[in-house]
């Protein structure tokens, strides 16, 4: 494998990975009866229009078919990619549960 394969290799792999943690958000959103859409929005106010996000959301299952999706499970995975913004909002939206 050439230089030029393997960092397409590894940006694959992030755009995959970078998949999943968005599905795991907008699952984590569905199981806590929040709008996907409008948290990130929230977080990302120039960003409205995210085509990952839209393919997520249609991904999702109802909150009474999804496995659960620990808040710290999601703060971790939101961290790893830096969405630091939405894991701020996703922050607000513990405390307003608790």
């Amino acid at each position: 494998m050439n230089q030029k394969e393997l960092e397409e290799k590894i940006i694959e792999n992030y755009r995959g990975e970078e998949k999943m943690m968005i599905l795991v958000f907008a699952q984590w959103c569905i199981n806590h009866n929040l709008n996907p859409e409008e948290l990130y929005i929230r977080a990302y106010p120039d960003q409205a229009a995210n085509p990952a996000l839209r393919e997520a959301i249609e991904l999702t299952v109802p909150k009474e078919e999804a496995g659960e999706v620990p808040d710290e499970t999601l703060l971790g995975v939101l961290s790893l990619f830096g969405n630091n913004d939405l894991a701020f909002v996703v922050t607000e939206e513990i405390t307003k549960r608790k």
